[in-house]
C-alpha cells in the first residue's frame, strides 16, 4: 500500500508541474504582448518626438544657410532625413512619413498579436497531448492492474471448486449418482477454464498480430443455428431465453466458423452476464442487404451508457466500476469480438437501448440476397 500512496502522490505532482507550467507559459506569453506594445509605443512617440525637433533645429538653421547650398543640402537630407521636407523657408516633418512609420510600427505589433497566441496554442495543445497519453497510460495500467485481479479470481474459483471435488471422490465413498453429478460439475468447470485460457490465448495472438483466419463459404444463418444449439443448454442453465429470428433466404458469407463462433459466444455471455434477474431474454437477429449480412444481439440488461461505447471494445475495460466487480469477466470479451470480426473483414458496433444494448455485427456478403429483415417484436 505504501508504493500505491506513493504513485498517487507523484501523479499530483505530476499534475501540479503541468498546471505551473500552463501558468507560466500564459504568463509569459501575456506579458511579452503587453511589452512588445508598450515598446511599440514608445517608438513611435519618440520618433514623432525625435523628428519635430530635427525639423525645428534644422528650421532655426535654414536662414542662415547660403541660398546656394540649399540644393545640396536637400539632397543630402533626402537621405540622412527622409522624413524631413522643405518648401521654400518652411521646415517640416512629411506627414505622410509619419503616418506609414505609425502603421509599420503598429503592423509589427499586429504581427506579435498573433504569434503570440500562436505559439502559446501550440505549446498548450503540445502539453495537452502529453497530458492526455499520461492518463491514457495510467488508465491502462489501472486497467491492467484490475485485469490481474479478475484472471487471478477467475482461475482460482473454478481450480478451488475441482479440488474440493477431487478431494471429496478420494476420501468419501459415494453413489454412482453422486460421483455422476460431480463429475458433470468437474466437467463444467474444466470447460471454464479451458474457455478462460482460449480467451487469453487469443487475446495474446490478436495483440501480436499471429491470428489468421480460414474463410470458407458458408451460410451464417446456418452456422448461427449449429452455435446456438451448442450453447442452449449451458446458457440457458444461466437464465438465458434464446429468441432467433432471420429471413427466409440462405445469406451466404465468407467466415472462419470456429473465429465466428468465438465473437458470436463472448456476444451471447455478455448479454446473459449483464441482464439481471432470473430470466435473461436475448433476441438474436440475422437479415441481409445489398451488401451486407447483419447479425444482431440484443439483451435487456444493465446497458452502456453513450460515453462508454467508444471504450467497451478496449481490452480490459469493464462497464461501470470496476473495483466493485459485480461481474465476473476479465474484460477481454469486447476486445476480442471487435479484433476478430475485422480480421474476417467486418465491423461491429454497439447501440445503447433505454433498456439493454443492441450489437451488430456486419459481414460483406458473399453474392447479392434479396434483402429480408425479421421483425424487431420482443416482449
Amino acid at each position: 500500500m505504501v508504493w500505491v500512496r506513493w504513485l498517487k502522490s507523484s501523479r499530483r505532482w505530476v499534475w501540479l508541474a503541468f498546471a505551473l507550467v500552463v501558468v507560466f507559459l500564459i504568463a509569459q506569453v501575456s506579458w511579452w504582448l503587453i511589452f512588445q506594445r508598450q515598446y511599440i509605443q514608445q517608438n513611435i512617440e519618440y520618433a514623432e518626438t525625435t523628428w519635430l525637433h530635427e525639423a525645428a533645429l534644422l528650421q532655426e538653421l535654414w536662414p542662415a544657410i547660403e541660398p546656394s547650398r540649399r540644393e545640396a543640402l536637400i539632397k543630402e537630407m533626402g537621405v540622412a532625413f527622409p522624413h524631413i521636407e522643405v518648401q521654400g523657408e518652411t521646415v517640416f516633418v512629411n506627414p505622410e512619413r509619419l503616418v506609414e512609420y505609425r502603421a509599420e510600427q503598429l503592423g509589427y505589433l499586429r504581427m506579435f498579436a498573433y504569434e503570440g497566441p500562436f505559439f502559446l496554442l501550440v505549446m498548450l495543445g503540445g502539453l495537452w497531448i502529453i497530458a492526455h497519453s499520461l492518463r491514457s497510460e495510467q488508465e491502462f495500467k489501472r486497467r491492467q492492474q484490475n485485469f490481474l485481479m479478475a484472471a487471478s479470481h477467475e482461475f482460482r474459483t473454478p481450480i478451488s471448486t475441482l479440488r474440493l471435488l477431487v478431494q471429496t471422490l478420494l476420501l468419501r465413498e459415494l453413489s454412482k449418482e453422486k460421483q455422476q453429478a460431480y463429475l458433470t460439475h468437474m466437467g463444467h468447470e474444466v470447460d471454464r477454464l479451458e474457455d478462460l485460457s482460449e480467451r487469453l490465448l487469443a487475446t495474446s495472438r490478436l495483440a501480436q498480430g499471429m491470428n489468421q483466419v480460414r474463410a470458407s463459404r458458408l451460410e451464417i444463418d446456418e452456422l448461427v443455428r449449429q452455435i446456438l444449439e451448442r450453447q442452449r443448454e449451458v446458457l440457458e442453465a444461466r437464465g438465458a431465453r434464446l429468441h432467433f429470428d432471420s429471413g427466409p433466404n440462405p445469406v451466404l458469407v465468407d467466415l472462419d466458423p470456429e473465429a465466428f463462433g468465438l465473437v458470436l459466444s463472448n456476444l451471447l455471455d455478455n448479454a446473459v452476464k449483464y441482464s439481471p434477474g432470473a430470466e435473461k431474454p436475448v433476441w438474436i437477429r440475422l437479415w441481409a442487404s445489398q451488401t451486407q449480412a447483419v447479425l444482431e444481439v440484443e439483451d435487456r440488461g444493465i446497458g452502456i451508457r453513450r460515453t462508454e461505447a467508444a471504450h467497451i471494445f478496449e481490452p480490459f475495460y469493464r462497464v461501470g466500476d470496476e473495483q466493485t466487480r459485480n461481474t465476473r469477466g476479465l474484460g477481454l470479451g469486447l476486445y476480442l469480438v471487435r479484433g476478430i470480426t475485422e480480421l474476417m473483414g467486418g465491423s461491429v458496433q454497439a447501440e445503447p437501448l433505454p433498456q439493454g444494448t443492441r450489437f451488430s455485427l456486419r459481414f460483406p456478403l458473399a453474392q447479392p440476397t434479396p434483402t429480408s429483415r425479421p421483425e424487431r417484436n420482443p416482449v
